[in-house]
């Protein structure tokens, strides 16, 4: 999802673009890695390549998620080190961040106190991306940063219910239910748990932003500074399908951390300011899943890294 919107915002830019799709270069493998970016040289990397999920495939795959990530940010992050890459961005995820961080969540507040259980093998590998790359600017001048990106939503998300996150997993109920006249949607947890979501495209022009202006260590954050319960984002989805059924709680599943809000003020003194409401932006997501709902309804193994695009 994120590297499809990347290469999107990039494509308007006096660029010339190169790919690591999944299906030719395996991320996890060293040489494969080293390989292509001696070949490609490129002068930029966007790291956007990342196994993901929602709470049931972080706590389905605890070792995969964690295995899976570190290989992917060390190999990529030490093959533009060795050829000469001239400026690296690499994604991480304001998840990072401890379960009870201060709100909203400042980048001084990493590694502050415990991770939140349900995501903790997925953000330890994000946090040591995230110092590999400070470690890489203090000890060979690399110009390598890190962005934190709030939960994110768009079209090419992964709509798999057994893998993905909210916004595309409730997208996904809620249009079934539609199409099924079901009587009800089951939503995990109680529905007060609050999190901030930003459109993809969005943070995709952040993301540019960011290569342009930023150069320091520690994480920026990137998000609306805004947030959401589960409950009203729950409702606004069901608005926004049609769906005039029930929307029933089930408490007896986790709702992970109560509150995950960004501080994005060292993201606005770069002068950025996301353009798409959160409204438009589910809109325009659940426009895009019932075009392609063919193709997006078809069950994804987790299995397999769901690795973006790197542009």
């Amino acid at each position: 999802m994120v590297g499809s919107a990347l290469v999107r915002r990039l494509e308007r830019e006096d660029v010339t673009l190169i790919t690591a799709d999944r299906d030719d270069v395996d991320l996890r493998r060293q040489q494969q890695v080293e390989d292509f970016v001696s070949d490609a040289r490129p002068q930029a990397v966007f790291l956007a390549a990342a196994r993901v999920g929602g709470i049931l495939a972080n706590d389905s795959f605890p070792g995969a998620f964690l295995y899976d990530n570190l290989l992917i940010a060390s190999n990529v992050i030490e093959a533009a080190r060795r050829y000469g890459v001239e400026k690296l961005l690499n994604l991480g995820s304001t998840c990072v961040y401890p379960k009870f961080a201060p709100q909203p969540i400042p980048e001084n507040a990493l590694l502050s106190g415990p991770l939140e259980p349900t995501n903790q093998w997925y953000a330890v590998a994000k946090i040591a991306a995230i110092k590999l790359c400070d470690a890489f600017r203090r000890q060979y001048g690399c110009d390598f940063i890190s962005a934190m990106p709030t939960n994110l939503y768009g079209p090419h998300d992964n709509f798999d219910l057994d893998s993905s996150h909210v916004i595309p997993a409730l997208i996904a109920k809620f249009a079934q239910a539609k199409a099924e006249h079901g009587k009800e949607v089951i939503v995990w947890g109680t529905g007060t748990p609050r999190r901030e979501f930003l459109h993809v495209d969005d943070c995709a022009d952040a993301l540019v932003c960011l290569m342009r202006r930023f150069s320091d260590e520690g994480p920026v954050n990137i998000g609306t500074g805004t947030d959401v319960t589960i409950r009203d984002l729950a409702e606004l989805i069901a608005q926004i399908s049609g769906y005039r059924g029930n929307i029933v709680f089930d408490p007896s599943r986790p709702d992970g951390t109560p509150r995950k809000l960004s501080d994005v003020g060292r993201l606005t003194a770069l002068g950025w300011r996301p353009g798409i409401s959160l409204r438009e932006g589910l809109a325009q997501t659940y426009a895009w899943f019932e075009r392609e709902c063919h193709r997006a309804r078809v069950k994804t193994p987790v299995d397999p890294v769901h690795a973006g695009r790197n542009a």
